[in-house]
């Protein structure tokens, strides 16, 4: 009977904190609070009789239970995410709708949308911008493209496109950069560096492959996201970090230098497809990105 069913919000907040390992990162993936995906993951323990999860040290873990109703809950999901993005579609005329941060979006698709429309004109694409927040999996979304570090997940092709390269980057006109232009990557440990909280280990990460100590860093003014991080690069008021191909246009310009280069990352620029909806446009879209991409930085 239907009313033997938990409910369904329960279900949900159960489902993404399963698959997330995270109550913190299901209630932002659902857009609730903490405290909401807890309340409704004690009435599902309450409606079942049973614990799903169980403390593991700071963190949660699955009971043997909450296993079970784990892979059945993601099946049961996934298939009526699948029906309800088919049903929501006009068939194969429905426009490719791919994510991506606002930062790439803004400083390297939306320049290329031109050349891609010339190149890919049967494909009828949409782009959807957002900060960590586009989960491929939810309906609406065809596709992600995305810096991100392997594994990759086992429900998503993913197309590796480029291995990530970062690197400091100033504009001509800001005030240190005849000093800075020849100097040695050390000289940077006097300066008070442009970072983003959405990406707070950049600059760590980056000395530490050039040999610097990361605590000596001195991290100045903060930006939400990366997009407004380089326009403050342009405009002079400092010295920022930032992936290759978001700053070669500029770079090639004149309006950026990056005097030490890039370094590469662990991560790579990938164009995730859920498996259950792959088809030829993302085969199509890949192959684009791939090339669009050497062709920027060769």
């Amino acid at each position: 009977m239907a009313d033997d069913l938990p409910p369904l919000n329960a279900l949900r907040a159960f489902e993404a904190t399963a698959r997330l390992n995270s109550v913190s990162q299901a209630a932002e993936a659902l857009h609730v609070t903490h405290g909401a995906v807890s309340r409704q993951i004690k009435v599902l323990e309450t409606h079942l009789g049973v614990a799903l999860f169980v403390k593991d040290g700071r963190g949660i873990k699955l009971t043997d239970e909450g296993l079970r109703l784990r892979d059945a809950s993601r099946e049961a999901f996934d298939r009526l995410r699948s029906v309800c993005t088919q049903l929501g579609r006009a068939g194969r005329e429905a426009p490719f709708v791919l994510g991506c941060s606002g930062s790439l979006l803004a400083r390297w698709f939306i320049p290329r949308l031109g050349r891609l429309r010339a190149d890919l004109p049967a494909l009828r694409l949409h782009l959807s911008a957002g900060e960590g927040d586009l989960d491929p999996r939810r309906p609406g979304l065809d596709a992600l493209l995305v810096y991100a570090e392997p594994p990759w997940p086992v429900d998503m092709h993913v197309h590796v496109l480029l291995e990530e390269r970062i690197g400091p980057v100033l504009s001509p006109h800001f005030a240190g950069f005849v000093r800075l232009h020849e100097a040695p990557v050390t000289a940077l440990l006097d300066q008070s560096l442009l970072h983003t909280t959405s990406r707070p280990q950049a600059w760590p990460s980056w000395a530490q492959e050039q040999g610097l100590a990361a605590a000596q860093l001195q991290l100045g003014q903060a930006f939400e996201h990366l997009y407004y991080l380089l326009e403050a690069a342009v405009a002079g008021l400092g010295v920022a970090i930032a992936p290759e191909p978001l700053v070669a246009d500029d770079i090639r310009a004149g309006r950026l230098a990056a005097p030490w280069g890039f370094t590469p990352t662990k991560a790579a620029l990938a164009l995730w497809v859920p498996r259950r909806a792959a088809d030829g446009r993302a085969e199509q879209l890949a192959q684009w990105l791939r090339c669009e991409l050497q062709r920027q930085l060769s």
